[in-house]
């Protein structure tokens, strides 16, 4: 069976970023598949997996993408998947470009827009990870206990905190 969610980014040097869509979606017992596909370098490729999306078993698709940011709008133009879009934290312009071409989506192309960088992928696993505990009451219940844990994480004294 094909995990429930995909993450896409548009090159390799996004899985820096990604990877922690990856691990936080491992740590609350969420399958994923990992794909390099790319909007502008990879058009079929990224066409072909948009298109394959749904019929392949996947429910959320996660795409990061850095500069352009192309790859969650042409994804969502293409699947009638939730797409969760992760800014990536660019050089040039530290990212701003990739949240304003991910978070300006035309009136019916939906993409769930995230915070830049890591944050952003983080809550992008956390939120997939929502929507597919409304039908998995286990996990629901990991959910819950990776939210207790964090808020049981901070201390009311800065020299309390973990």
């Amino acid at each position: 069976m094909t995990a429930p969610v995909a993450i896409i980014m548009g090159s390799q040097s996004d899985w820096e970023t990604m990877r922690h869509a990856a691990d936080t979606l491992a740590a609350l017992g969420v399958a994923s598949e990992k794909y390099v596909v790319s909007a502008h370098r990879t058009p079929d490729r990224m066409f072909a997996f948009a298109k394959g999306a749904k019929a392949a078993g996947f429910k959320i698709v996660i795409a990061g993408a850095g500069g352009a940011a192309h790859l969650p709008g042409m994804t969502a133009a293409l699947t009638e998947l939730p797409v969760f879009g992760v800014p990536i934290e660019s050089k040039a312009l530290s990212g701003i470009d990739s949240l304003y071409s991910i978070v300006q989506m035309p009136a019916g192309i939906p993409v769930g827009t995230l915070a830049i960088g890591k944050a952003g992928a983080i809550n992008a696993a956390l939120l997939a990870a929502s929507v597919l505990a409304l039908n998995d009451p286990a996990l629901s219940d990991r959910l819950v206990a990776w939210r207790k844990q964090q808020t049981d994480a901070v201390g009311e004294r800065p020299e309390e905190s973990a």
